[in-house]
């Protein structure tokens, strides 16, 4: 089942390869980003009550982590689960801005930024700071980790992806932008097995190569936010306007 979010129609929907979609969460506090953990259970990004939570297949709900040195987050968005089971994720404001997609608020923190939290140990770690950190995704063999600046958005100049070289100790290098995204701004994004990144924008899909070189444009009727991988890379989903696209990749890698 393909997982996905309507945020500000409050709810979480799985696409089955039938072509039946059904309700996976709903009433959700303003759900974002998703991702699977090492144990199968659903990490959810949750703009409303500002925090991480986990849902467990038998529907079993945890908060996993919802601030950081006492203050709250202001309203996370995007989750990966990385190989050894720690969540990576990015904290913007978008949630605090927008009543569609959360509750105005002013931020406890003051920096957007993004964190690293191990689940098996507690332990959440502050690792990078961005204008609007948005979409994460890490490189094959995870020595580097892409993150979107959206702070384009709300009235900063941040359309960019930026590249963190990832420590033995799990710590971020300093960063270097891969590509300046235009139209739009490069929202959610994932990488594919040769290295080639592959993020949303104001025009669909962009392909660009692990040294920022634009490889191709796969066009949407409206503006992209999101796509991901099916088994084997062998389609990519598309989030863009009020719709999800399934596109079939003929020249996808063996």
């Amino acid at each position: 089942m393909l997982v996905w979010s309507d945020v500000e129609g409050r709810r979480v929907l799985g696409w089955h390869p039938d072509g039946r979609v059904e309700v996976v969460i709903d009433a959700t506090p303003f759900i974002n980003g998703n991702t699977v953990d090492r144990d199968g259970n659903l990490v959810h990004c949750e703009h409303g009550t500002r925090r991480i939570a986990r849902t467990s297949p038998d529907g079993r709900y945890a908060v996993l982590v919802d601030g950081y040195r006492g203050d709250r987050f202001n309203s996370p968005n995007d989750v990966v689960c990385a190989a050894d089971g720690a969540l990576w994720f990015t904290d913007p404001a978008y949630g605090l801005t927008s009543p569609r997609q959360g509750s105005l608020a002013p931020s406890d923190l003051g920096h957007h930024s993004v964190y690293r939290f191990d689940p098996e140990r507690g332990v959440l770690d502050r690792v990078a700071e961005l204008g609007q950190p948005n979409g994460l995704a890490f490189a094959p063999d995870g020595s580097t980790l892409y993150v979107t600046d959206t702070s384009r958005t709300l009235g900063g100049d941040g359309h960019t992806i930026h590249a963190f070289p990832v420590a033995g100790d799990q710590r971020l290098g300093a960063p270097h932008i891969v590509a300046a995204v235009e139209p739009g701004v490069p929202d959610g994004l994932c990488v594919d097995r040769r290295g080639w990144i592959w993020t949303s924008s104001g025009s669909g899909v962009q392909v660009f190569s692990a040294e920022g070189h634009r490889l191709g444009l796969i066009p949407t009727p409206q503006g992209c936010s999101n796509c991901c991988f099916g088994p084997g890379e062998e389609r990519l989903f598309i989030t863009a306007g009020q719709h999800l696209y399934a596109l079939d990749l003929a020249g996808a890698p063996a």
